[in-house]
């Protein structure tokens, strides 16, 4: 049953979801629907890019306009360029804005994440070996309500 999110006028979207395309039919489709069926606005490459698109254009728009990224961490990820594009775009906004970022660690380890890029190691993730999609979709959609309770409670903006 969906449960509404507060909007947010700042973001057009809750959540960025980058994934490499041969992650997209065992996590990134599912997680992206699921998500959208539990209320949150989710840039996902499915629903948002269509023929005659500049593909730089939207990414940088679709992590711009998203509080929260959600990076689907595996070897294919790191070997991709536009994900490598995507990640810095997402780390950058978490440095610089205190964006939260959602790991998900699809079959891969710590050493090969903390080889590709320590920073991301750091951060508390899921694996999909350990949890179903449906799970990791569920917590990452109480964490997000969670944040938007409190913003509302705090008034801040710029949490």
């Amino acid at each position: 049953m969906p449960q509404q999110i507060i909007k947010k006028e700042k973001y057009q979207y809750d959540v960025f979801l980058s994934h490499a395309s041969e992650d997209k039919d065992d996590v990134a489709r599912p997680l992206a629907i699921l998500l959208q069926d539990r209320g949150l606005r989710v840039w996902y490459d499915e629903f948002e890019l269509r023929i005659g698109d500049n593909l730089v254009s939207k990414l940088n728009a679709g992590t711009n306009e998203s509080r929260f990224g959600i990076i689907i961490l595996s070897d294919s990820f790191f070997e991709k360029r536009w994900t490598n594009h995507e990640l810095n775009m997402l780390e950058l906004l978490w440095v610089t804005e205190d964006r939260m970022l959602f790991p998900v660690w699809h079959n891969i380890g710590e050493e090969e994440i903390r080889a590709y890029r320590a920073s991301l190691a750091n951060i508390i993730g899921r694996r999909t070996e350990a949890l179903a999609i449906e799970d990791i979709a569920a917590e990452i959609h109480e964490v997000i309500l969670a944040f938007y309770a409190e913003e509302q409670v705090t008034g801040s903006d710029e949490a």
